[in-house]
């Protein structure tokens, strides 16, 4: 019986055994991978079909090019965002922020933030029950860890529930949004992230300086009190790249949850 693999086009053979030889520690981060000459010369093919393996492992973000020097292993660490961990109360609830249970010592700048007062967009409006008049406060932020932009994410908020608190400011202080918003009476206790995935727009690839070929991961994270009434929707954009996500659960029943039909696919981020 003929091996599968062997009928696979030789770029992505060769990007396999290369993409092996990493995973092996035969070449760690920031080792140069062989290049198209060498590529050529050990596989016995065309220059385009080198060029096309060494891209696969790029697209894949495990390898970047340098301009003049070669392609060479990627030396930053996915960050392992834990899903469940970085929402309990203890974690924001402590004035911690909810980043500190992913970034373990790591350096994480929020490099730019805004915060304004707008007309929210229909879908938006629609998860958090607001009229087509109602202004939501909006919060943009770029997260840079290690000197890597890694995610985007904005916030929405009732302007109604936040107006006054220091929410509507830049730097929310301890606990950040979420223990704020305990202040304000309408602590969140239940959360909803939608996943999904896509090709990054340019403006995208500029501000997450992402190389061609790379996917985002677009979650969408609704927050809701005890009563069942959203108070913030914080849709953000990672970089595939620089993510592994980690979702942490026992098999317990499932709980009851808040109302919330009119979903959306899409800090605390």
């Amino acid at each position: 019986m003929a091996d599968t693999d062997d009928r696979r086009p030789k770029y992505q053979r060769i990007a396999d055994s290369l993409r092996e030889a990493i995973q092996s520690g035969e070449y760690g981060p920031g080792d140069r991978l062989p290049g198209e000459n060498d590529l050529m010369a050990a596989h016995g093919v065309a220059r385009m079909t080198a060029r096309q393996a060494l891209g696969v492992l790029r697209d894949e973000g495990i390898a970047e090019a340098r301009k003049g020097a070669g392609v060479f292993v990627r030396t930053f660490r996915p960050l392992r965002r834990r899903g469940i961990e970085r929402l309990a109360r203890d974690q924001w609830g402590n004035g911690r922020s909810i980043w500190s249970a992913d970034i373990e010592s790591r350096a994480l700048v929020v490099d730019q933030i805004s915060v304004s007062e707008e007309t929210a967009p229909a879908h938006i409006r629609t998860v958090l029950d607001l009229a087509a008049e109602d202004v939501t406060c909006v919060r943009r932020r770029r997260f840079v860890l290690d000197n890597k932009p890694v995610m985007l994410a904005t916030s929405y908020l009732p302007l109604s529930l936040v107006a006054g608190s220091a929410i509507t400011q830049e730097d929310t202080g301890p606990g950040g949004t979420y223990a704020r918003l305990a202040e304000l009476g309408y602590e969140p206790v239940h959360f909803r992230e939608e996943i999904r995935s896509r090709m990054p727009s340019s403006g995208e690839m500029t501000l997450l300086s992402m190389t061609s070929g790379t996917p985002v991961i677009l979650i969408c994270r609704t927050a809701f009190t005890e009563q069942g009434h959203p108070v913030e929707v914080n849709e953000m954009t990672l970089d595939a790249a620089s993510y592994v996500l980690e979702y942490d659960f026992d098999a317990t029943p499932k709980p009851a949850s808040p109302n919330t039909d009119d979903a959306t696919p899409t800090d605390p981020a």
